[in-house]
């Protein structure tokens, strides 16, 4: 069967399988529905799901290794929709194959609460395996997907192909002119990803016009210099090419394939085919009776007269073939887990969850090893200690964009590689945005905990990226050192000032700076114990002091310390009590990583020389502070102690929050020089003294009140 000429006709003549008819109506369909319902609606994107409907129906009904029954099958191949502008070819997909959407469903997208949105959602669609729209986000991921699923197959069944399944990529014009996926798809190449293939709708066209415009290249050999193996759909209409092609796209050559595909966005209208008017928006009444016409529909056919029963009964063998792919493979490894038992035991604890005790134990290992208080380690050198510790006990995994030993997540072992793709860790090269976009894809095939390292001041280098896996609520771990102007030398270009307080704005990210190598271990306990999202961990190159936490009787009274802090279930909570004198009642200094030190040193002298009941809170996460119980919160921050001084070395902004009108923020709101850590501190008014002086000006301003 073969759809020819534009789709200007379906033949069901030429190479008929045993229901030709009903095949042809299914294709011809998935392209009436996309402009039926882009105009009813008067917005929407329809061009694109239009000309690459006859590919997606062989993806999901002759080449897909999926179960429509079972979503989450863990063998199955992974789609992802890089171009997530044309969600509804793959909403219409979803449906035909048996998913659970209705055509109530597909007619209610881009609407509030539908299970439609305007692009693809990860977790609100069953068969949506990854949130997309920002163009080539879907490509990088895809990589991760790849590694991932390499990884695990390396790792558990070496010699068997029991974990070998394809990551497949729809891509358009725009993904590739993203420069994360050329960032990726380098790294793609240069790992030998051969479960990889990415299906570029080579359509020629952008929203401004023809490609030739701003993309002049030669793509295909670009993919090649990736080493990447290429491959032609010259007829995107012709359903038997597109199946011959996708089947030799999935065989194993030790390389990534890309798939370049012929299209014509917005076939087949004869108005809008091959327009960047194709893109958006509906083609006007008169145009989308005609394209129902030349698909051999009625002019005035409604939603449900596009899928005939026929149509959507041919479809929906996918179900069954799904079984049976699934039977097939059950049988599969249970023969290889009678072989194999240790294997067959490691592997379905791998899947079964990260063991919380080994864990524990872990963690109080690097835990026993911190020294004695007051002597200085970083907070980067604690966290490598953890890494290494876990890293042998649960499923942490990453590395560094070329960074790994000035972050301190060097691991022992090869790296992932063409030859070793079950390596300890990853080489992401000088490649941040891909770094983060590949992240999201290893944490989406699962069940790995990914973790990736870089400097503070490239994290807006990955920006895209981290939004996103914080929008899909993904447990991926960004560890981000050399986290202040104490950087020093380097000078302004590598000294952050206002990416913490700019990372503190992404919905649903945690960002976690830890005061000193106790919060730091204790911030991994929660991590592991609670994976809900994402994570930015901000960490000193620089030595900090292991901090005492002693919350004392009154000071003025002689009284001796009462007891000690506890920094896990405060660290765990967002913030505590670290260091107190006497009732704490009189000022509140409010501090996180480096500064924390600081603001103890300045509380003892405001205790000291002013007499001061002085309380020192450690906030090493906002977000987990504010989504503490208010009782909490109100015993470590009262409502009435309205004395409140916040220190860190970086961006005022969000602090307000914290202190109040009657308080004040010691921080930094331009950026650095070049100079040592200590001076550039100094020179941006980060110090004991300038702490001191607003603790005063806060305390004599309540005392009026």
């Amino acid at each position: 069967m073969t759809l020819k000429n534009s789709l200007v006709t379906i033949d069901a003549a030429v190479d008929p399988p045993a229901d030709g008819p009903a095949e042809a109506a299914a294709v011809a369909a998935a392209i009436a529905i996309p402009a039926h319902i882009v105009q009813a609606k008067g917005h929407g994107h329809g061009g694109t799901a239009m000309a690459l409907a006859p590919l997606c129906h062989v993806l999901f009904s002759r080449v897909l290794r999926h179960s429509p029954h079972n979503p989450h099958w863990v063998a199955r191949d992974r789609l992802v929709l890089s171009a997530g502008h044309a969600s509804l070819m793959l909403y219409v997909q979803l449906f035909l194959t048996g998913y659970g959407l209705t055509l109530e469903d597909i007619a209610a997208s881009r609407t509030l609460g539908s299970r439609t949105p305007g692009h693809p959602e990860h977790g609100l669609t069953l068969g949506v395996e990854m949130s997309t729209g920002p163009l080539g986000q879907g490509v990088a991921s895809a990589v991760g997907m790849a590694i991932a699923a390499r990884k695990e197959a390396a790792a558990f069944t070496p010699g068997s192909a029991l974990l070998d399944h394809t990551i497949w990529a729809i891509a358009g014009d725009g993904c590739l002119q993203e420069g994360v996926s050329a960032e990726a798809s380098s790294l793609a190449g240069t790992l030998g990803l051969d479960n990889l293939v990415v299906l570029w709708d080579d359509n020629g066209v952008t929203i401004d016009g023809p490609t030739t415009d701003a993309f002049a290249e030669d793509v295909r050999a670009r993919y090649r210099a990736y080493g990447w193996r290429v491959l032609e759909v010259v007829d995107a209409t012709d359903l038997t090419e597109i199946e011959r092609m996708l089947r030799r796209a999935a065989e194993r050559c030790g390389r990534p394939t890309l798939v370049a595909v012929k299209t014509t966005i917005g076939a087949p209208s004869t108005v809008f085919g091959g327009r960047p008017a194709a893109h958006a928006g509906g083609f006007g009444a008169e145009e989308v009776a005609a394209v129902k016409r030349t698909l051999g529909f009625a002019a005035d056919a409604t939603l449900q007269q596009l899928v005939t029963p026929g149509a959507l009964a041919f479809c929906r063998r996918a179900v069954q073939r799904g079984l049976d792919l699934e039977a097939a493979w059950n049988g599969s490894f249970a023969a290889w887990a009678g072989a194999n038992p240790d294997s067959a035991a490691a592997w379905l604890e791998f899947r079964s969850g990260t063991n919380q005790q080994a864990v524990a134990d872990a963690l109080d290992r690097v835990a026993a090893g911190i020294t004695e208080p007051g002597s200085p380690v970083a907070t980067r050198k604690t966290n490598g200690a953890i890494i290494q510790a876990l890293s042998g006990v649960m499923a942490l995994w990453g590395g560094s964009a070329d960074l790994s030993g000035s972050t301190n997540v060097s691991l022992p072992g090869a790296a992932v590689s063409a030859e070793n793709p079950g390596g300890a860790f990853i080489h992401f090269g000088i490649r941040e945005h891909a770094m983060a976009a590949i992240l999201s894809g290893i944490a989406l095939h699962g069940p790995w905990r990914p973790f990736a390292s870089t400097y503070l001041v490239f994290s807006d280098y990955l920006r895209p990226a981290l939004r996103l896996a914080a929008l899909m609520r993904l447990p991926v771990i960004y560890v981000f050192t050399h986290d202040s102007v104490a950087v020093g030398e380097d000078g302004p270009t590598h000294q952050p000032v206002e990416q913490i307080a700019s990372l503190r704005t992404v919905p649903g990210l945690s960002v976690v700076r830890p005061a000193d190598a106790t919060e730091t271990v204790a911030a991994w306990r929660r991590l592991v114990a609670r994976p809900e999202g994402s994570t930015a961990l901000i960490l000193s190159r620089q030595d900090v002091p292991v901090l005492e936490r002693v919350v004392a009787g009154d000071a003025r009274d002689g009284v001796t310390a009462q007891g000690t802090a506890d920094a896990t279930t405060g660290v765990a909570a967002g913030g505590y009590v670290i260091w107190q004198s006497g009732t704490g009642l009189d000022l509140a200094l409010i501090a996180t990583g480096s500064e924390v030190a600081l603001a103890i040193a300045a509380a003892r002298r405001l205790s000291e020389e002013d007499g001061l009941a002085v309380r020192v809170v450690s906030m090493p996460c906002v977000e987990w502070f504010a989504a503490a119980a208010e009782p909490y919160r109100h015993t470590v921050l009262p409502p009435s102690l309205t004395a409140r001084v916040a220190v860190e070395a970086g961006r005022t902004d969000g602090w307000w929050r914290w202190v109040g009108f009657a308080g004040e923020v010691v921080g930094i709101d331009e950026f650095g020089e070049s100079g040592s850590g200590p001076q550039v501190m100094a020179l941006r008014g980060v110090t004991e003294e300038h702490v001191v002086a607003a603790a005063r000006r806060v305390v004599a301003r309540a005392a009026v009140a």
